[in-house]
């Protein structure tokens, strides 16, 4: 991982500020709603306690039979598509029945419905066999007494439910009705006069199949919307909330007052902000749907822990865009029973909005921090990462493959050794090493020239010495080691004068004046003059088919050739092959010569450019010493035309390849 990525890495680490801020406004929020919700049970129970004490109407009694708003004229003919609407909140009675109750200006309707699959009929003026047959037992009540009625029919259509027992004032004797059946059961519906001022129902069926008491019916109070009682609440409940009062079971007395879905003096939030405060900030929000304002019955969880005395608060969604509803459920008690529940529902559009402009406001301030950190660590990062790549650009072209400098102290002092921190001492060092390591190179590479030098004058001494002792008469004994020193002396002088040579080889090549040649033409004359040298071997000259121009120094290129050759020719079998070949690549040059022979050792290869290195046996007595200077002028060819000089074994084994990489000289301007 590069230096810039991990400080971006660390510019990364400051997303924690965000991340902070964000549960802290989502904390601050959780506060708000806490808040809010305990004000709105607190005006719940003054507002619940207030009809206890005003002895508003509500029921007596733990079971009831609601009678729903008909939001559709209803016909009666036995066939439930009128109560479509209303039957989700159907009441069952006994272990097969539903029944739906609905009323209007007309009156009181009813839809009974019983599953029943087997069916046993009985002769309808039969009275003892009609109570034996599958029926439905109905007790109306008002305030002079309850009266009894039998519905049975031994085929759908039209039906007359005669009173059982003593008739009761204010009460029919008869009821008409309609009766339908199908497979899975029979369907009663009728219609009953307002002017009966009915109080209690009842309602059982018996399936002959089933069994059980033939007489059953359920009995309960009726109970429907009191305008009375929204009246009185109306009275009571805040303002800009609505209020709603519940039986135990749920069902609607009374309701006053309607969400305020204005977006008020917060503004109206947008789809963005609302979705950002229901993923982001709200922790749990109910359906809307549960809490629907037009149902007759609300039976969630809240409201039931309400029935049994427990206050209890919820948010849920609103139904309008980005708002949000707080209910808050009491029980209504009285004398220490549960009468009731009292329902209160506030929206609210301030809370989704501060906690949004808080989290935004939040998040633009931390992304804002982050982009300028990250930005800064990055311009660091790049700035820090540039001088560390200066540095190593330095470290890398200061020295040379052959040890020497590349004039980089020539030119000034090492780069950034003024800076005045931690790469700045870096750099003083480095310029200290290279000072240390330029020295002693220099050293090195005068040291043949000095040396070749100062054992002139020795040799001379010693030389003339022992030609003194062959005038002198030694004994046969002695004449051997005269003959061993004096080819010591003979190999020392051809030392000194090879490193001789080097030096003024050195500085020919260093002087060498470029010219616009075609090296075709060079290495073209090279090999011809190289065919009669080589014997029985064969030459091959490989050259391009255009010729190849290039602005160099052709006498040291020569000179290397030569050297080349010559450490070919004396690894290559008589009955070998050399091949000289020149080839354009990029621009600029490649000769390669090679030949057929041993492959160069693994140890060795990074080596034979180096001077005073050889691969060749050791001379024997009275051989002049080959001292490894060839290759080493080859090298220097190589760097002064700004290029290498390399050796390689051929992919076959057969032998090796020696190239000389070779670049246009600089032109000299006038």
């Amino acid at each position: 991982m590069t230096l810039r990525h991990k400080l971006l890495l660390v510019a990364l680490c400051t997303l924690a500020l965000p991340v902070a801020g964000w549960l802290y406004v989502r904390q601050m929020e959780a506060l708000l709603r806490e808040g809010q919700a305990q004000a709105l049970i607190a005006s719940a129970r003054a507002v619940a306690r207030s009809l206890v004490v005003t002895h508003a109407a509500l029921p007596q009694g733990d079971a009831a039979w609601y009678v729903e708003r008909a939001i559709n004229p209803i016909t009666v003919d036995g066939y439930g598509d009128d109560w479509a609407p209303l039957t989700p909140w159907s009441q069952p009675f006994g272990a097969r029945g539903k029944l739906l109750l609905a009323g209007d200006a007309n009156g009181l309707y009813l839809y009974a419905e019983v599953r029943d699959t087997r069916r046993t009929r009985a002769d309808g003026m039969d009275g003892v066999n009609a109570l034996a047959a599958d029926h439905l037992n109905l007790v109306l009540g008002n305030a002079a007494g309850q009266q009894r009625y039998l519905l049975e029919s031994d085929a759908p259509g039209a039906v007359v439910a005669k009173a059982l027992g003593p008739p009761v004032a204010g009460l029919p004797a008869e009821l008409p009705a309609q009766w339908q059946e199908d497979g899975s059961g029979f369907r009663v519906e009728l219609r009953l006069s307002p002017s009966l001022q009915l109080q209690t129902l009842g309602i059982g069926a018996y399936v002959a199949e089933a069994g059980g008491d033939r007489m059953e019916a359920e009995t309960r109070p009726l109970l429907d919307y009191s305008p009375a009682l929204s009246a009185e609440l109306a009275s009571l409940a805040p303002d800009r909330v609505q209020a709603r009062v519940l039986s135990p079971q749920g069902w609607l007395l009374a309701r006053s007052g309607r969400l305020d879905s204005a977006p008020g003096t917060h503004g109206q939030p947008g789809w963005f902000a609302s979705l950002v405060y229901r993923s982001l900030l709200a922790t749990r929000l109910e359906d809307a749907n549960l809490w629907a304002q037009d149902v007759p019955r609300l039976d969630t969880p809240e409201v039931l822990r309400a029935r049994g005395g427990q206050p209890v608060s919820v948010w849920r969604s609103g139904e309008e865009r980005g708002s949000v509803v707080l209910s808050a459920a009491v029980p209504i008690e009285r004398e220490g029973k549960a009468a009731g529940v009292l329902l209160l529902e506030q929206a609210s559009r301030a809370v989704p909005l501060l906690a949004n402009r808080a989290l935004l406001g939040l998040l633009l301030t931390s992304f804002g921090v982050l982009l300028v950190a990250g930005a800064i660590l990055l311009l660091f990062a790049t700035r820090l990462s540039l001088r560390l790549g200066r540095l190593r650009n330095a470290a890398e072209r200061a020295q040379l493959s052959d040890g020497r400098l590349d004039g980089l102290f020539e030119r000034g002092r090492f780069p950034m050794t003024d800076a005045p921190d931690e790469i700045g001492d870096l750099a003083r060092s480095f310029e200290r090493l290279f000072e240390a390591v330029g020295g002693y190179t220099d050293y090195l590479r005068t040291l043949a020239s000095k040396l070749s030098h100062e054992l002139n004058t020795p040799l001379a001494i010693v030389k003339s010495s022992l030609d003194n002792l062959e005038h002198a008469e030694l004994s046969p004994d002695a004449q051997p080691y005269l003959d061993r020193a004096r080819d010591g002396v003979a190999r020392l002088g051809a030392l000194v004068r090879a490193m001789s040579e080097a030096s003024r080889m050195e500085r020919a090549i260093a002087a060498a004046e470029p010219e616009d040649v075609d090296l075709r033409e060079v290495v073209r004359g090279c090999a011809e003059a190289y065919r009669p040298l080589a014997g029985a071997r064969r030459l091959d000259c490989v050259l391009p088919d255009t010729p190849l121009h290039l602005h160099c120094a052709p006498e040291p290129i020569a000179q290397a050739l030569d050297k080349l050759f010559d450490n070919a020719l004396s690894f290559t079998p008589h009955d070998g092959w050399l091949r000289l070949s020149l080839r354009a690549v990029d621009g600029d040059a490649e000769i390669e010569l090679a030949n057929q022979g041993p492959p160069l050792p693994a140890a060795m290869q990074g080596r034979l450019f180096d001077s005073l290195v050889s691969l060749r046996d050791k001379a024997t007595p009275g051989d002049a010493p080959h001292l490894g200077l060839g290759l080493y002028v080859v090298r220097l060819v190589a760097e002064r035309h700004g290029g290498i000089a390399s050796a390689r074994n051929l992919d076959d084994g057969s032998g090796v390849a020696f190239s000389l990489s070779l670049h246009g000289m600089p032109r000299q301007r006038l």
